[in-house]
């Protein structure tokens, strides 16, 4: 049986021929003869094979997945070894969440492929579907594609219909931010289950880089790398005060907080109720701006999203936008007097400007955190406390003394010079790799 493409799926580019050598043979894509089916290893490459460059494809569905994707993205394109493949799916094809992939089109990428799959429903039931959608789309995109390795990171539904697409279509995967805990959320499976479909590892920090190994992946696919959000803030130039305020057509006040609060997937029905409880805490500061991101595609999301328009509707103080995209959204960071929700971004990226972070609740309950996140429980009286802990005057002393466990940047480069030198002819067939379960240390 042969199934429609899903709505939205184009095709823009014809599959790739594999090149001939000099005698008019067949040579993979691996730069090896195809003989009678079978790759040859010690027969000599053409000149033609050898100077291929490499197609890696990077796979993006969110905003915020982008803006950790795009100096990778724009270091393969620029290497000569290599041919960036971009598909877009996700929330990036849906109006609702702001019609992203046009950031990545404005950044000056090109989308080989857009893989459409998100329903209408966002219900357990709704996303289940959207993961079967996706897959469908995957494989043809895929199998149109041919790349010689993927790219992919994170922890998100798409991205794993993806990497199943990729691992029974034979094409090697390479995982960005493994190794990561997040307790409240469906992702930690997900992310796992994502280390152990890959082939090659990039990680953010050491205790990731032993949690990939416990696992069972050897020692020389995991490259510790840093955080690619500290990338980001190191390469942009920000807006300043002004600029951010015509972008957004919006005035900041005396007092200002970006707040970001998506679905605790793990939680039943705790979503809205968690919510509230947060903007009970917020009207206790009056006087105090809030820019709003809306949540992301995830169960109980589009729930979430209706909460926050009717809120901002009433207090002409807030604002709400589906997505301010990286550069806006970096540049708030900068202005704002803290970060309040449970996006990984404040976790990850904020304590790289010096500014606080809270943390509500346990979507991100795992991950490596600064002393300038301040934790505190989805119930207002909790966040009441937490933000009056950040607008003390001796936390706010504390936060010149920073240290973001992520990194200092860098993780980009490192990734590219990888991915343009890694074997990848003997790369798809793993040993599990044993630990010593005695209690020795993990190999570094």
């Amino acid at each position: 049986m042969q199934f429609p493409a899903p709505k939205g799926y184009r095709q823009r580019h014809p599959p790739q021929p594999r090149c001939p050598d000099a005698l008019g043979r067949e040579v993979s894509k691996y730069g090896s003869l195809v003989v009678t089916g079978r790759i040859s290893a010690d027969l000599p490459l053409s000149s033609s094979a050898m100077t291929t460059p490499r197609k890696i494809c990077v796979i993006t569905g969110t905003r915020a997945e982008y803006g950790l994707l795009r100096w990778v993205m724009q270091g393969i394109k620029d290497a000569p070894e290599l041919e960036l493949q971009i598909i877009a799916t996700g929330s990036h094809l849906v109006r609702e969440f702001g019609d992203t992939y046009k950031e990545i089109e404005r950044d000056g990428f090109s989308i080989d492929r857009k893989v459409d799959m998100l329903m209408a429903s966002d219900t357990p039931v709704g996303v289940a579907k959207s993961m079967g959608i996706a897959l469908l789309g995957f494989a043809d995109a895929l199998a149109d594609l041919s790349p010689d390795l993927i790219v992919v990171l994170g922890d998100r539904y798409e991205i794993l219909a993806a990497v199943s697409a990729a691992m029974v279509a034979r094409i090697p995967i390479a995982h960005l931010h493994g190794g990561e805990t997040t307790e409240g959320a469906f992702d930690e499976s997900i992310r796992h289950s994502l280390t152990k479909m890959s082939h090659l590892h990039f990680v953010a920090a050491a205790p990731y880089r032993d949690r990939v190994i416990q696992l069972g992946e050897s020692p020389e696919t995991v490259h510790l790398v840093g955080g690619l959000g500290v990338d980001a803030i190191k390469r942009v130039k920000l807006l300043d005060r002004a600029q951010l305020e015509a972008s957004l057509n919006f005035r900041f006040g005396k007092r200002n907080l970006l707040v970001t609060f998506h679905p605790v997937t793990l939680e039943s029905d705790s979503a809205g109720r968690q919510m509230n409880e947060l903007f009970a805490a917020l009207d206790t500061l009056p006087d105090t701006h809030v820019i709003f991101t809306l949540p992301n595609a995830d169960t109980d999301g589009r729930s979430l999203i209706r909460q926050v328009n009717d809120y901002v509707a009433t207090r002409p103080h807030c604002r709400a936008y589906p997505s301010l995209g990286q550069l806006r959204y970096l540049s708030c960071i900068a202005q704002v007097d803290g970060v309040v929700g449970n996006s990984s971004s404040g976790v990850a990226e904020v304590p790289s400007f010096g500014k606080g972070t809270i943390n509500i609740g346990d979507r991100q309950r795992g991950r490596l955190m600064a002393d300038s996140v301040i934790q505190c429980a989805p119930e207002r009286a909790s966040i009441e406390q937490a933000l009056t802990t950040l607008y003390s005057p001796a936390f706010q002393a504390t936060l010149v003394h920073t240290v973001n466990p992520y990194g200092t940047g860098g993780a980009s480069t490192k990734i590219v010079e990888v991915l343009k030198s890694v074997d990848l002819s003997n790369m798809l067939k793993k040993s599990f790799y044993d630990l010593d379960v005695s209690g020795g240390p993990i190999e570094r």
